[in-house]
């Protein structure tokens, strides 16, 4: 359906230029979404999908082992949106202080996304609602460190910015001005706490006005799409933070640009609505789909170790650890699991032995172990 404009426009003088900025209505749409049988369909598919999703934790001996790994795997999807090129086994190396193979600010970036979503989760585990005051904070771990740390990190911006190209004056789109920016979230704010829309649809509508808002000066991106997951999980529509759209959004990436902007000018609530539920259902299927491959290979190679009698004890302990960082040193391991050194390294050359793990750096010393078929499934996109 179209609509008029969904806002209006203020003429701002900034950089020495006269442009137009836009400020968007309050939410909900009105006139109100109208649900076609397509994307009630759409919907409901989404609704379904997470239903699998959270149930796909029952797959898994242990979820936060699989957490700590898929929620990097997020970060490292989101962060390349922004142009970063760091990849899941950067990321896993510069944790355990070995050298990525990446300039070091890329994968501090990634770094701080995950320092950024944990935060978050665990503030809403707290009890601490869903606010601006959250928003800052996720956004000030988010640009802690590297190249964002100039960009007033935490803070709400106080001059214009603008998106796409050079300037405002050619610029695709220019944000609300600063000073409106208190009353454009503080509505923002309300409609994250109204009873009336369900949460998967507060989800969609309040990433579009985010973004259209665009209140930091960098980092609007990924601090909206965690929003997405921060929504479902202090709604209680999922217990445990498996759902990210970055891959979906990555790969329909000009699409999703292009339904933002008609939402802004023509009121087009429903297209975005129907490609929003496509990416929840994807991706949830897709999470589904990593969770049952990951738990095959972990029966397969918990079966394995078992026929090793009692050395058996300690080579679980080490490939618990392994499955939460497939990337792993023998000083992790010892530190991790309290196991003695020559204790891990025998449980070690048993996995490889198994054929689980695989040494990659062919050193004596310094040595990295990979637990591939894990990181291959982990990696996948």
């Amino acid at each position: 359906m179209k609509r008029k404009l969904q806002g209006y426009y203020r003429t701002i003088s900034t950089v020495g230029e006269t442009v137009k900025a836009f400020i968007p209505v309050t939410l909900p749409p009105e006139p109100p979404i109208v649900w076609s049988a397509q994307l009630l369909r759409q919907f409901d598919a989404a609704h379904l999908a997470l239903g699998r999703l959270e149930g796909a934790g029952n797959f898994l001996p242990e979820t936060p082992l699989f957490l700590y790994s898929y929620i990097r795997k997020e970060a490292v999807l989101s962060s390349k949106i922004e142009g970063t090129q760091s990849s899941l086994s950067d990321l896993l190396a510069f944790e355990l202080d070995q050298i990525p193979g990446v300039p070091i600010n890329d994968v501090q970036e990634v770094s701080n996304y995950v320092a950024a979503l944990n935060h978050g989760l665990a503030r809403l585990e707290e009890g601490f609602p869903l606010s601006l005051r959250l928003i800052r904070e996720i956004h000030g771990k988010l640009l802690s460190t590297g190249r964002g740390a100039t960009q007033t990190p935490g803070e709400f911006r106080r001059s214009q910015n603008w998106i796409g190209r050079t300037r405002p004056g050619n610029a695709v789109y220019v944000p609300p001005p600063p000073e409106m920016l208190i009353e454009c979230l503080g509505d923002l704010e309300n409609f994250l706490h109204n009873k009336e829309t369900s949460p998967l649809l507060t989800a969609a509508l309040a990433h579009v006005q985010f973004e259209t808002i665009h209140p930091f000066l960098d980092g609007n991106g990924r601090v909206g799409r965690l929003l997405i997951t921060f929504l479902l999980y202090e709604k209680k529509l999922l217990t445990k933070p498996l759902l990210y759209l970055s891959l979906y959004f990555k790969t329909h990436r000009q699409q999703y640009y292009e339904l933002l902007n008609q939402v802004r000018l023509q009121g087009d609530w429903e297209s975005w609505i129907g490609f929003f539920a496509e990416a929840v259902r994807e991706t949830a299927d897709n999470a589904v789909v990593t969770a049952k491959k990951l738990h095959a290979l972990f029966e397969e190679d918990t079966e394995k170790i078992a026929t090793l009698g009692r050395a058996a004890v300690s080579i679980r302990l080490v490939h618990e650890m392994m499955i939460r960082r497939p990337l792993s040193t023998p000083q992790f391991l010892v530190e991790s699991t309290g196991l003695s050194p020559a204790t891990t390294n025998k449980a070690l050359q048993n996995l490889v032995q198994l054929n689980i793990v695989k040494e990659i750096t062919q050193r004596r010393r310094d040595r990295l172990f990979c637990y591939k078929k894990c990181f291959d499934i982990l990696n996948a996109e």
